[in-house]
């Protein structure tokens, strides 16, 4: 039913932690890494541990990623940059 080498993998999944003592508590073997979300703030955790099984846990901020100028906001800039010019070119000029 399934390719032969679907068994190969394993299977994927985000872990949530609650803050960085969730963090420090969540089990790992030795020489191996992981990353972990916090359930209640917007940082993720770097799990890493050494050949003796010590972890190491480095926290990172998170967030959403902002989006590129689509087409929409670049013709409101124009339009507001049209009306300035216009605005200056129908006043008098002040001397």
């Amino acid at each position: 039913m399934y390719p032969q080498y679907y068994n190969q993998y394993q299977r994927q999944e985000l872990v949530r932690v609650n803050g960085e003592n969730g963090a420090r508590a969540y089990m790992m073997p030795p020489n191996s890494q992981a990353i972990v979300i916090d359930e209640s703030n917007p940082i993720i955790y770097l799990l890493v541990t050494d050949g003796a099984g010590y972890k190491t846990v480095t926290p990172y901020k998170i967030t959403p990623a902002q989006p590129q100028n689509d087409i929409r906001t670049l013709e409101e800039r124009i339009e507001k940059l049209e009306k300035l010019y216009e605005s200056n070119i129908t006043k008098p000029s002040e001397q």
